[in-house]
C-alpha cells in the first residue's frame, strides 16, 4: 500500500536558504489494511512527512508510493488523488466556518470529479461516523468538538479512500470523547478495509490503535517492538 523508500526531507529556511535536514533516509514499507503508527516528539517532522504524502511539501529527495505510484503521479491526476485522504489534528481549523456540514462534505465529492448520487454518499458517510442528518445544515461552531472530528472523518471517506492520513486525530479533544473517536476509527478500518497511517506524540493511542509503530530519533526513524506481556512498544530498532 505504502512505500516509503530513501526519503531525506529538508527543512526549508527562507532567511538562509539552508537546506537542513529534517528528517534523512527514511524507509517505511506498509501493508494493504495495516495500522501503522508513527510516534515523535513536536517539530521532529511527523506532520511534514504527511504533506509529503500529499504533494504538499516538496523539498526532499527519495520516493514516496502509494499503491505503486508515487505521490508526484498522483498528485498530476485528480482521479488517483483520492487514493489517500487526511484527517488533521483540529477540526474546527479544517473546516470552513461559513460552510454548513452539507457544504463541507459536498465538496471533496466535487473537486475529485467523482460520479457517485452526492447527497445518496453523504447520508451514508453521516451514517458511517453516527451522525444525525438533522446537523447537514448547521455550520462547525453549532457542533460540538467530538461532532466536528466526526464530520472531518466522514469528509475523509467520502472518496472513499484506500489510505487514510491521520494527524494527532484526537489531541484537541476532551479526554472524554478521544475513546470515542478511536472506537469509531477501529470499527471504521475493519468495515471499510482501509490502512491507517497515524501520527502521534501519544504513546497510549499507538499502543491501542497500530499493528506496528515507528519513532523517529535524531532524524531518523526506526520500527519499535511489542512488548509480549504489556502489549506496548518499545524502543526503536534499527
Amino acid at each position: 500500500m505504502l512505500n516509503i523508500n530513501n526519503l531525506t526531507i529538508f527543512r526549508n529556511d527562507l532567511d538562509f536558504g539552508v537546506n537542513e535536514i529534517l528528517l534523512n533516509n527514511i524507509n517505511l514499507s506498509i501493508a494493504d489494511g495495516e495500522v501503522f503508527g508513527l510516534r515523535g516528539f513536536s517539530g521532529c517532522g511527523k506532520s511534514t512527512l504527511l504533506r509529503v504524502m500529499l504533494n504538499l511539501y516538496s523539498n526532499y529527495t527519495g520516493t514516496v508510493l502509494i499503491n505503486g505510484m508515487s505521490t508526484r503521479e498522483i498528485q498530476k491526476n485528480k482521479l488517483l488523488q483520492q487514493v489517500r485522504m487526511i484527517v488533521f489534528q483540529d477540526p474546527y481549523s479544517s473546516l470552513h466556518p461559513r460552510q454548513t456540514i452539507v457544504e463541507a462534505l459536498l465538496e471533496p465529492i466535487i473537486n475529485f470529479k467523482i460520479e457517485i448520487n452526492h447527497l445518496k454518499r453523504i447520508k451514508q458517510c453521516m451514517h458511517m461516523v453516527h451522525l444525525d442528518l438533522s446537523l447537514l445544515y448547521r455550520y462547525p461552531h453549532q457542533l460540538s468538538g467530538g461532532q466536528r472530528q466526526r464530520v472531518a472523518i466522514a469528509r475523509a471517506l467520502i472518496t472513499e479512500p484506500k489510505l487514510l492520513l491521520l494527524d494527532e486525530p484526537t489531541s484537541a479533544l476532551d479526554v472524554s470523547i478521544q475513546a470515542e473517536i478511536l472506537n469509531l476509527l477501529n470499527d471504521l478500518k475493519k468495515e471499510q478495509n482501509i490502512t491507517y497511517f497515524i501520527v502521534s506524540h501519544d504513546n497510549n493511542l499507538l499502543d491501542y490503535m497500530c499493528d506496528r509503530v515507528a519513532v523517529i530519533e535524531e532524524k531518523s526513524c526506526g520500527i519499535t517492538q511489542r512488548d509480549v506481556v504489556t502489549g506496548n512498544y518499545n524502543n526503536a530498532t534499527s
